[in-house]
């Protein structure tokens, strides 16, 4: 779980998320439902996170406030 997290720490700043040790798992859940990949597949899910940063990183920003906004 959330092998991903060290490497996307500047858009949980952006997206104005602050990652505890109580929320990490909602927040892991809501990447991988954004991301549209089933929970616990961290490197299909890395892979996802990267290439949608890639294409739009603003945009995925915004994406993940809205879904961790509902799971939270």
């Amino acid at each position: 779980m959330t092998c991903y997290f060290r490497h996307i720490q500047h858009i949980f700043k952006k997206a104005g998320i602050e990652v505890t040790k109580e929320n990490r798992r909602e927040i892991d859940s809501g990447i991988h439902d954004l991301v549209g990949v089933e929970y616990k597949n961290c490197p299909a899910t890395w892979k996802e996170v990267k290439k949608r940063i890639a294409e739009d990183e603003e945009s995925f920003v915004s994406e993940l406030k809205e879904t961790l906004t509902k799971h939270m």
